[in-house]
């Protein structure tokens, strides 16, 4: 019998898979207000922009699934205006998860994230774009 602290629970065997399409190959909008705040938490002052570019980088990657992240210029702007200390606590994004055009890529799918201007944050949501 092993120790107490190193069993194992039983696994389930024989499971059905389900047979279809991936949810993560498909193209989707959606619309992201991110807490920058608690993300640049701890960083020097003169780290504050680039990491608050980064954590958005990191963000959209985690909720898109795609690797490969583009960041557009206008939320570069909106991230720099006050300056490398003074970033926005806040910031709303959309992201495009879209099919790249060049076929030699090693990635199918890359993220784009869009700067989205708006006068308050008060009860925004999480929003999926439908297209048609």
């Amino acid at each position: 019998m092993l120790p107490l602290h190193t069993q194992v629970a039983p696994t389930k065997k024989g499971g059905k898979k389900k047979k279809g399409r991936s949810a993560i190959n498909e193209m989707v909008i959606r619309e992201y207000t991110i807490n920058i705040h608690k993300h640049i938490h701890g960083a020097g002052f003169k780290k504050h922009a680039p990491r608050a570019l980064k954590e958005i980088w990191k963000f959209a990657m985690k909720k898109m699934g795609t690797p490969d992240v583009h960041i557009d210029t206008r939320l570069n702007k909106a991230i720099w205006t006050k300056g490398i200390r003074n970033v926005a606590y806040q910031i709303h994004v959309q992201l495009f998860r879209k099919r790249n055009e060049d076929e030699d890529l090693p990635n199918k799918l890359y993220t784009l994230v869009t700067y989205m201007p708006v006068t308050t944050f008060k009860d925004l949501q999480t929003v999926s774009v439908v297209e048609n």
